[in-house]
């Protein structure tokens, strides 16, 4: 795997040390082998650790297969996935609800499957929807990018934006909450807001008011697991269709669904900004008016 890159107008002077171990973030395993195999150039020269990078400074590294562990992926369906963005580093697909992200067991064909086999290669889980969700997820195409992708999850760098169809109305247009969640001691498929669980905080804005529900746009600045159904349950305006969280039993789909997805290139600084339709949400909400 080669990439070439041009580093970006606001890029920060540092060491390649730093850029390579604090920036983007490569194992020290893989580090070794650059420095040993010299697969790292600067302006198509070999540079040492020490070598200062700047803005528009020409980047070219190798990694040689046996420098990553192998991933087996079993190639699903093609047609099964609906992509939205591709590129050398990243693919972006559109999950329909009822289908898992990933697969769980040995034999098991998700979301997973199906993107590597339209882009004939295996592709690596950044993050992940609820299988009754919809919407955009997105992959890395090499495990060069995989843990940039992950830390830039974890610092808040990539965006999410859902809606929601939920029952009832809101007094206020626009709020946050601003919960912990943890695990729930009665049942081990749920969660709860506990004082001891983790931090998590949801935004809110109200899009649409029906005659019984709302239809909401959230986003969120952490990644609880079934964090905006265990916190919209809380104030008791669950979304619709949720029988976990709710009482929903005849409504055919969950209705949340992840619509856009945000990010800068780690490496060009330029804007991915993806959207995500349901033609199955939309239906729905359109029963609502």
């Amino acid at each position: 795997m080669e990439f070439n890159f041009i580093l970006p107008k606001n890029f920060k002077a540092q060491s390649v040390k730093h850029l390579l171990e604090e920036t983007w973030m490569v194992p020290r395993k893989q580090r070794y082998f650059l420095h040993q195999k010299k697969h790292f150039w600067v302006n198509d020269e070999l540079v040492s650790e020490e070598k200062i990078v700047v803005s528009a400074d020409k980047i070219k590294i190798i990694f040689d297969i046996e420098d990553f562990k192998s991933l087996e992926v079993a190639y699903g369906q093609s047609s099964f996935a609906e992509i939205l963005f591709e590129d050398e580093h990243f693919v972006i697909a559109n999950k329909p609800e009822g289908m898992k992200t990933h697969p769980n067991i040995p034999g098991e064909l998700a979301l997973q499957n199906h993107v590597a086999a339209a882009v004939n290669q295996p592709v690596y889980v950044v993050h992940r929807l609820d299988e009754l969700t919809s919407g955009a997820v997105l992959f890395a195409k090499n495990q060069f990018v995989l843990p940039i992708l992950g830390k830039m999850f974890e610092d808040n760098l990539i965006h999410r934006e859902y809606v929601a169809l939920v029952h009832g109305h809101f007094n206020d247009k626009t709020f946050t909450i601003h919960e912990p969640i943890g695990k729930d001691r009665h049942d081990k498929r749920k969660q709860v807001v506990s004082k001891s669980g983790k931090d998590a905080i949801t935004h809110v804005s109200v899009l649409s008011d029906f005659k019984r529900k709302s239809l909401i746009k959230v986003t969120l600045d952490t990644g609880r697991t079934h964090q905006i159904r265990v916190h919209l349950s809380s104030l008791t305006h669950p979304i619709v269709g949720d029988q976990l969280y709710g009482s929903d039993k005849n409504e055919s789909r969950l209705m949340l669904h992840a619509r856009q997805l945000t990010f800068l290139n780690p490496f060009t600084a330029e804007e991915i900004s993806v959207s995500a339709t349901s033609q199955t949400f939309d239906t729905r909400c359109q029963q609502e008016k």
